[in-house]
């Protein structure tokens, strides 16, 4: 039993490290995530600057007002430059259709303050998002990942929850 908790704290550092590093390679180090505790996680991503485009798709969406609420949320924050890699056209199609954009957005919520431990304990997790459909997590070689997203910045704490920042737009599957 201890030998196994030793083990999940061990992988914990790993992860943090890992994504510490990631962070840093993916040149996210020069990004500043404010952690004053009376912040919501709009508010987080608000004054960092890089989540333009989520925070203007959370207004689109009528989402903002929900994600400062009480919670606890877990978000998966893509930031400007994963919103970059979609087709030419589609952030400008999402802003126009709020109701997919909605289901988008609620695709990288959870209920919950879900912290990066808890991930990792939860290796091959498929939590239900606030969409209803699930997500799957994975870790491989010390990094996580959330439907191939991998986690870039972990545990970056608000007052109603915790962001995890990914590299890439998560979409639901289809209906």
């Amino acid at each position: 039993m201890l030998s196994t908790k030793m083990a999940v704290l061990s992988v914990a550092g790993i992860l943090l490290a890992s994504t510490t590093a990631t962070a840093q390679m993916a040149d996210h180090s020069a990004m500043k995530m404010d952690k004053k505790m009376d912040n919501t996680i709009v508010d987080v991503a608000v004054a960092n600057g890089s989540f333009t485009t989520l925070v203007a798709a959370l207004k689109a969406a009528d989402l903002v007002g929900a994600l400062q609420g009480p919670g606890p949320f877990t978000v998966f924050a893509p930031t400007d430059a994963a919103f970059a890699k979609l087709p030419a056209g589609t952030v400008e199609a999402l802003l126009k259709d709020p109701v997919k954009l909605g289901a988008i957005l609620k695709y990288h919520v959870l209920s919950g303050k879900v912290m990066a431990g808890d991930v990792i304990k939860g290796n091959g997790a498929k939590p239900a998002t606030l969409n209803g459909a699930a997500l799957d997590i994975v870790v491989k070689s010390g990094k996580v990942y959330v439907n191939g997203a991998q986690v870039v910045i972990a545990d970056v704490a608000a007052s109603n929850g915790v962001i995890h920042v990914i590299d890439a737009v998560v979409l639901p599957p289809a209906k």
